[in-house]
């Protein structure tokens, strides 16, 4: 009796607004409990504030007015997401990609952004007061009317950056 091998690919959908996510369920199993715990109640209750999840997948998700105040979102993969209006004041943003998300109106007040991409990102009237922004890339990002007080850009990449002349830009940090 010959025996076949047979891989079969899982995936587990998860519903955000109008948007389905397939996330595989090899992915999803080894995620570590609490990790999956957290990603559910974000994705139920846009509620997450202090939760680890760093190097989630939630690009075109929809997190218009979550609470991620502290969460730690280094490495995650955000990019093309709705955080409008969100609360991510002092979250860990370290080398994630938000290139091209709209994040205008969010607060992000002492955020880690730290080599971020924010590329094409919509920046229109947030709260970066006090962010740490050095060696981001902000090209081509909007940020009219963003609060910048405080804020370091040392390094950053501001070309085509629209809104720069309203920045307050300090680097002594």
């Amino acid at each position: 009796m010959n025996k076949v091998n047979l891989n079969i690919a899982v995936f587990l959908t998860i519903t955000v607004g109008s948007m389905a996510i397939a996330i595989p369920a090899a992915i999803a199993q080894s995620t570590a409990p609490a990790a999956s715990t957290e990603l559910r109640r974000l994705l139920d209750t846009k509620e997450c504030a202090g939760c680890n999840l760093s190097g989630i997948d939630l690009e075109k998700a929809n997190l218009q007015g979550a609470n991620l105040q502290g969460a730690n979102l280094q490495n995650a993969d955000l990019e093309q997401t709705n955080l409008q209006g969100a609360n991510l004041a002092g979250a860990n943003l370290q080398d994630a990609d938000l290139g091209k998300a709209n994040l205008a109106g969010a607060n992000l007040q002492a955020a880690n952004l730290i080599n971020a991409d924010l590329e094409e990102a919509n920046l229109q009237n947030t709260n970066l007061q006090k962010a740490s922004l050095q060696r981001a890339d902000l090209e081509k990002a909007n940020l009219t009317g963003a609060n910048t007080n405080n804020a370091n850009f040392q390094g950053a990449d501001l070309a085509e950056t629209i809104g720069i002349k309203q920045l307050s830009v300090t680097s002594d940090q």
